[in-house]
């Protein structure tokens, strides 16, 4: 098993500190027995009662309605097969991948993660350096890449699509499949809905020609001809947007990923209870704020601590040092993640230069994309990747790596002890519960709870 370097301090798991003036190591009790995984039975989903079936359901069941259409072809509703759109992508001569993983892409991408040649397909920190690493193989091959995003990763784009890959400058051809979250008629979560109306016109005005993907092999053949054709004539990028349930389900194997004792839920569990009732935390996007508002409801412990940063993906540490900035005597906890941490990394150097004695990072690193179909992040590459290293290099005071729950517990203990910035990573496993609702409050109530809460002893 294998972790962070000096990790292993007597042969057990042990607390990794790393203080200004270098790296030492500080062992702690020995490590208690792994853990195993408890399934919360407590939900939002649950107390509504509320029953999903599995896409691999889904799409059974469609397939059986599919035979009951007789001679109403038009009621026929079509799956593209990953594989072979994998095929036919390459056969306009695009065998080069990069981006960064979406739900409504998981299905292609788990694809291209476990077919493609690895120094053919690059997961990006951000969607605005996968339009460069595609700008930059272009320009050594002659040959299009084929970048993949999120459509909330457009803001991400439109500097390098705009100063670099545009006809009138560089002239740079690409291919971009883009996640249509919030498709305007489908439900979906309040920022996804924003994004999902204003996608055309983005795309628009960006000056890239765009259509729906066809979810049916021949449509979307023809459509990469019409991309093909194109990227050719004019030598700029070309989009398509891809709706909910276009590709058939394809998983990818398991993989040999060091299984840690805990997974993310259990570890802000552990963080949680450790709190303090004026403690201000900002979480992440994605499946932990989902889970620490559910834990939150288990509790009774209410919400208004908590601003849920359910968009704006990298964004959290920074929301966090704003409020750290303007509440000195409050410490503010930032509930972060891999993904989101690598997306936006530049500000763990802001963080670090500001010096903010209440400014306390946590980051829940499961080396994987979870939320969007657990595509891997440079962060599971534990041998030769550290993100405490990172932030010492940015100038937070310390760091620390936790791997159980001991270590968590101790861990917090020395960020509440020690002026920040000072960051601790905690190393889960990979997964979720199958049963995890969204909050039901909306972000503006969140927002709207959070301010009041911040405003209570008002001498900050």
């Amino acid at each position: 098993m294998a972790f962070a370097r000096s990790s292993f301090v007597t042969g057990k798991l042990g607390l990794t500190l790393i203080g200004r003036a270098g790296r030492s190591s500080v062992s702690v009790l020995p490590s208690s027995a792994l853990y195993q995984r408890s399934v919360s039975s407590t939900s939002i989903l649950c107390q509504q009662k509320i029953v999903k079936t599995t896409q691999e359901q889904q799409v059974e069941e469609q397939k059986n309605r599919n035979k009951d259409v007789g001679e109403l072809t038009e009621l026929v509703r079509d799956f593209l097969d990953p594989a072979h759109f994998y095929k036919a992508v390459n056969s306009i001569g695009i065998d080069y991948f990069c981006g960064v993983p979406d739900s409504l892409l998981k299905d292609f991408c788990a694809y291209v993660t476990h077919n493609c040649p690895s120094h053919q397909h690059i997961i990006t920190a951000n969607e605005g350096s996968a339009v460069a690493l595609a700008a930059g193989y272009h320009l050594a091959t002659g040959r299009n890449a084929m970048v993949y995003l999120q459509n909330s990763g457009l803001g991400n784009i439109v500097n390098p699509i705009m100063s670099l890959a545009a006809p009138p400058v560089y002239s740079i051809p690409m291919l971009l499949l883009v996640g249509w979250r919030g498709e305007p008629g489908k439900r979906d979560e309040p920022q996804h809905m924003v994004q999902g109306q204003a996608t055309p016109g983005l795309l628009a005005a960006l000056g890239i020609p765009f259509q729906p993907l066809p979810d049916y092999q021949e449509g979307a053949e023809q459509a990469l001809q019409t991309a093909q054709h194109y990227m050719e004539k004019t030598r700029g990028p070309y989009a398509f947007l891809v709706k909910r349930q276009t590709f058939l389900p394809y998983k990818l194997p398991q993989d040999e990923t060091t299984d840690f004792p805990l997974d993310r839920e259990e570890a802000m569990k552990v963080i949680v209870n450790n709190l303090n009732n004026k403690d201000v935390v900002v979480s992440t996007t994605g499946m932990l704020s989902r889970e620490l508002f559910e834990y939150r409801v288990e509790k009774d412990m209410g919400h208004e601590r908590d601003f849920l940063t359910v968009g704006s993906m990298g964004h959290a540490s920074a929301i966090a040092l704003g409020i750290a900035q303007q509440k000195p005597k409050r410490q503010v906890f930032c509930l972060d993640g891999d993904g989101a941490a690598l997306m936006h990394m530049g500000t763990m150097g802001t963080i670090g230069q500001s010096e903010q004695m209440n400014f306390k990072h946590i980051i829940f690193n499961n080396g994987a994309h979870d939320s969007v179909g657990g595509q891997p992040t440079v962060a599971a590459n534990h041998s030769s990747f550290c993100l405490s290293t990172v932030a010492k290099g940015c100038g937070y005071r310390q760091a620390f790596v936790a791997v159980n729950e001991e270590e968590v517990t101790e861990g917090l203990t020395r960020l509440r002890q020690i002026p920040g910035p000072v960051l601790l990573e905690i190393k889960v496993s990979k997964g979720s519960r199958k049963n995890l609702g969204r909050p039901t409050r909306t972000p503006v109530q969140n927002k709207q709870d959070f301010m009041h809460f911040l405003a209570i002893n008002s001498d900050n």
